[in-house]
């Protein structure tokens, strides 16, 4: 990265993408955060960065807000959640933002996604997976897309997220069988890191706390 390029952020709003946002700025990087509307931005400006108003959902949106004058380096996307107008952004807006991401010449993409996703369906119990069954197959897309654009990408599939501090106990594995718990900052570190590791490039990663894994499964931690 140059000092003049910067990370586009999606989902910064809230949750995670709060958390990855308050990451970026510690490391004095430089970032933009696609906002929906005006309840973040004087919390997001406060710790410097930059918010650019636009809906994920609206191609002209998502398109003037990365193809601008300012080179973005990467795009980090945390996107999904309810429906709006009965399309959900997991498929549709990371869409928007991955295609975006191709016409600007963007160098990386960073998704997070969640477990349960694609290959790692049979980590998840039956009735978690019939529950969440409709919100994975539209995550499964944004991936499928995302592996398909030419992009260099990270897929980081989160296991059941807590909103509390961070333990400093959270791995990445390309175990897709590995079911966990784990809190939200401390994804926000593991997405941090992959930015800066190139051994994170074209991988598909799942994340969990490795002290509230379900059950003691022998697996291979990923390696920064």
């Amino acid at each position: 990265m140059t000092s003049a390029s910067y990370i586009f952020l999606a989902g910064a709003s809230r949750g995670v993408g709060r958390e990855i946002a308050k990451c970026l700025t510690a490391q004095n990087l430089q970032v933009k955060a696609l906002l929906r509307n005006e309840s973040a931005v004087a919390e997001l400006e406060a710790i410097g960065i930059q918010p650019v108003m636009g809906d994920a959902l609206n191609v002209g949106d998502v398109e003037g807000a990365i193809i601008a004058d300012q080179p973005i380096h990467t795009v980090i996307s945390t996107i999904g959640g309810l429906p709006s107008e009965g399309a959900r952004a997991d498929f549709l807006g990371n869409k928007n933002l991955i295609d975006a991401a191709v016409k600007a010449g963007v160098q990386r993409f960073i998704l997070v996604s969640s477990i349960g996703t694609g290959n790692s369906a049979g980590a998840l119990p039956p009735q978690a997976l019939a529950t969440l069954g409709p919100v994975l197959v539209e995550k499964d897309k944004a991936e499928q897309h995302l592996i398909a654009s030419g992009l260099t990408y990270t897929i980081i599939r989160p296991g059941g997220l807590k909103s509390e501090p961070a333990t400093g106990n959270g791995i990445l594995t390309e175990d897709p069988r590995i079911i966990g718990t784990i809190h939200r900052p401390d994804v926000a570190q593991l997405v941090c890191k992959c930015l800066n590791s190139q051994g994170s490039h074209n991988k598909t990663l799942s994340a969990v706390d490795k002290n509230m894994l379900a059950g003691e499964p022998e697996f291979v931690e990923f390696s920064f």
